[in-house]
């Protein structure tokens, strides 16, 4: 029977309220990564698994420990993993003392066996002879004891994985596919943004606001709550239209994953306090429907045209953004001169009247109820590139660079 939250425990709005609240004060202590915060816990309300991929220093590690701390009650583990990592490391070491005595018994306190919440780094480097023990856990939240015991049933709601490259073999493929949600992470963009990060390293800011949700109230949205939001006929339909359009693209994800998917739409829709799935929400789709990275910026077009009528426009943009960061690392080493006659020629007008038109974009599809989340992506990226035309073309400061945007 699923967990009903105690007497005097928050309801479900109040829970999506403390929520959203952790969202935003990861995205204000993480440079660039509100997307990527959110993302993690809409898949954790989704009682499903996430694969944050990117190179080293990019923050998956601290990103994820602090969401998870942030569950009070919960039993919490995590692994860096290698090839030689034995089954018993994550799922419980052999009880010493017992054996002494004749008894074969493994000890799983503090264990992937005993964990509601787990973050698990270099996942594709997991052992042969974890790998059954790991896709057990992970998919039917089971572990096998080496003693050929019943198995036991994990109280794991999701797993946060992480690396630093795509798997290379089978083994590691069979736990690829596994992952639900897949987030590309790269290094900061913006350098005013880096700027910051280079002040917090030897600033001393006053403690951060630390919003907590109880483990109660986090399976009970899970188990309850999520799964009680409506998906609508136009959602379907939306949904159908997307495997459609992908298809045509060559671009083919299994039945399982699909269907695994609308748990994400429920508990995107959730966390916004919403009771029934809109289109707004199947911009989380972007995360799910590739398997490549090379792939996942066809699936973000594909899912924009389908949240946003002005999609074209939007893009048409993003592009043009794009092609102004190609021209400036090909001037990269010319005079100064030539660099500011370029800024003043072409690059300044563009990213301005990109800008403004972002800005317009952004309320227009604000007022109408629809999702601004591709908007926001293409205004960062538009600020990043602006950011580094001021540093890098015309000298200015970074740290002076902020106030300009």
């Amino acid at each position: 029977m699923s967990p009903q939250p105690a007497q005097g425990a928050p309801t479900a709005h109040a829970t999506a309220q403390r929520l959203r609240a952790i969202g935003d004060e990861l995205a204000g202590r993480f440079y660039e990564r509100a997307d990527v915060v959110r993302t993690l816990v809409v898949t954790l309300l989704a009682g499903q698994h996430s694969l944050v991929l990117g190179p080293p220093g990019t923050a998956k590690s601290e990103m994820a420990r602090e969401l998870t701390s942030r569950i009070e009650g919960a039993s919490y583990w995590e692994i860096l993993l290698s090839k030689f990592t034995a089954p018993t490391r994550m799922f419980g070491p052999i009880d010493v003392a017992a054996l002494a005595r004749g008894e074969y018994r493994q000890v799983y306190d503090g264990r992937a066996t005993t964990a509601h919440v787990a973050f698990i780094d270099e996942i594709f480097k997991c052992s042969t002879a974890a790998l059954n023990e790991t896709l057990g856990f992970l998919n039917e939240r089971i572990y096998h004891p080496e003693n050929g015991g019943e198995p036991i049933r994990c109280p794991l709601i999701g797993a946060i994985t992480a690396s630093n490259e795509l798997p290379s073999g089978e083994d590691s493929a069979a736990i690829y596919d596994r992952l639900l949600v897949r987030i590309e992470v790269g290094y900061l963009a913006d350098p005013s943004n880096f700027a910051a990060l280079v002040r917090s390293a030897v600033s001393r800011p006053a403690p951060p606001t630390r919003t907590t949700v109880e483990l109660n109230a986090l399976l009970h949205a899970v188990n309850e709550a999520v799964p009680a939001v409506d998906v609508p006929d136009a959602i379907v339909d939306a949904v159908c239209a997307l495997r459609a359009a992908l298809r045509r693209k060559e671009l083919v994800a299994s039945d399982r994953r699909w269907r695994q998917a609308v748990r994400l739409l429920q508990a995107s829709a959730y966390l916004d306090g919403r009771p029934a799935v809109g289109e707004t929400d199947l911009s989380v789709l972007t995360h799910v429907l590739w398997d490549s990275p090379a792939e996942r910026p066809t699936v973000e077009r594909e899912v924009l045209h389908l949240v946003n009528p002005d999609a074209k426009e939007v893009l048409d943009l993003a592009d043009t953004i794009d092609e102004l960061e190609v021209q400036l690392d090909a001037m990269a080493g010319q005079s100064r001169e030539a660099l500011s006659e370029w800024v003043i020629r072409k690059a300044h007008n563009q990213l301005a009247m990109a800008g403004k038109r972002l800005e317009g974009l952004r309320e227009e599809a604000a007022r109408a109820g629809r999702s601004t989340a591709a908007i926001e992506r293409v205004a960062g990226r538009r600020r990043a590139v602006r950011a580094r035309v001021l540093t890098e073309a015309l000298g200015v400061d970074a740290s002076m660079v902020q106030a300009q945007l």
